[in-house]
């Protein structure tokens, strides 16, 4: 096919389903430059992307923020090349599918791998659905009637083995771009991730760091109703937020980190009547932040002097949901 000969750019996210997203959009296009980025860094990441190039975009959400340029880009990208968007996060509530430019293949329902798989499944050569089903597993989305159906090809254990290596391989390098580089290449080659020798080893001191952190996170802990949050605990957030949320018997957890006066923050919660994704869009825009995610799922930033301001409001929230 003569379009994806012709592609340049992989824009993706750094976590383990966007590095899967990756890898199988990498597979099919094995001349493609691989981008990280993220939801509040894309708009300025698109401008590497010059007029005529091919870009594909990996599990990136939309942020409410700069949705509108980020969509002037996109036109612009689709008019004067190819733009191919795969994502599953929730779209801004005003903003309809069928209105982002380019090749979309979008559903909340499964994760970014399988999409990206999906979209691609004719120019992937066997076994890269395992990588898909890495992906999928490592953002909570396993439970779908294609994951399952690939899953039965495979032994079940070996597969979660090779997404904890993955996983736990990822903690302490997210900003090791050329790290995470060399995951996806050799994802995109069909070989697990155990047989990556510094993922591997990265893995099993990541296992051992995290069984210290379990014993002694408690005490950095603070508890606003029914919200547990930590601040600059050096621990990777999403981990951080989880754990938090869990010592501390809250329906909410939130990890945030300082950076250049703003917090950035993952947020979980197991709470069904509870949609973060909803929750961060409306409180963070009148906090001069932004935020979104999955419902129960999510990523904030915002002012650093807004810190207090946005877990009183996150804390209402949780309450208001019964």
């Amino acid at each position: 096919m003569v379009l994806w000969a012709m592609v340049k750019w992989i824009f993706t996210h750094g976590d383990g389903d966007g590095i899967c997203s990756g890898a199988l959009a990498l597979a099919a296009n094995p001349d493609a430059k691989i981008f990280f980025t993220h939801p509040f860094g894309l708009l300025e990441d698109l401008k590497n992307a010059s007029a005529g190039d091919v870009v594909i975009v990996c599990d990136i959400a939309l942020s409410e923020n700069n949705v509108s340029q980020i969509l002037e880009r996109f036109s612009d990208l689709s008019v004067s090349g190819n733009l191919i968007y795969i994502d599953h996060h929730p779209l801004p509530e005003w903003l309809p599918v069928e209105s982002i430019p380019g090749i979309v293949i979008y559903d909340v329902g499964a994760s970014s791998s399988e999409l990206t798989y999906r979209f691609f499944e004719s120019e992937l050569a066997w076994p890269m659905d395992r990588v898909a089903i890495y992906g999928a597993i490592a953002d909570y989305m396993d439970d779908t009637p294609i994951i399952n159906k690939l899953l039965g090809g495979w032994d079940k254990r070996a597969v979660y083995f090779e997404v904890g290596v993955l996983v736990q391989g990822l903690e302490g390098h997210k900003r090791d771009y050329d790290f995470k580089r060399s995951i996806v290449s050799h994802l995109s080659l069909g070989l697990p991730p155990s047989l990556h020798q510094s993922l591997l080893t990265s893995a099993i001191e990541s296992a051992k760091r995290e069984e210290e952190i379990i014993r002694g996170l408690k005490e950095h802990i603070q508890i606003y109703g029914e919200v547990a949050y930590t601040l600059d605990f050096p621990f990777p957030l999403g981990k951080t937020a989880i754990y938090a949320r869990a010592l501390a018997g809250t329906r909410i957890g939130v990890a945030g980190e300082r950076r250049s006066g703003l917090i950035d923050m993952s947020i979980r919660t197991c709470e069904e009547r509870i949609d973060l994704n909803r929750i961060l869009r409306r409180i963070t825009l009148k906090l001069g932040g932004s935020g979104g995610g999955h419902p129960k799922a999510a990523g904030a930033r915002i002012p650093e002097e807004n810190f207090q301001k946005f877990i009183k409001e996150l804390n209402e929230a949780a309450l208001s949901t019964g």
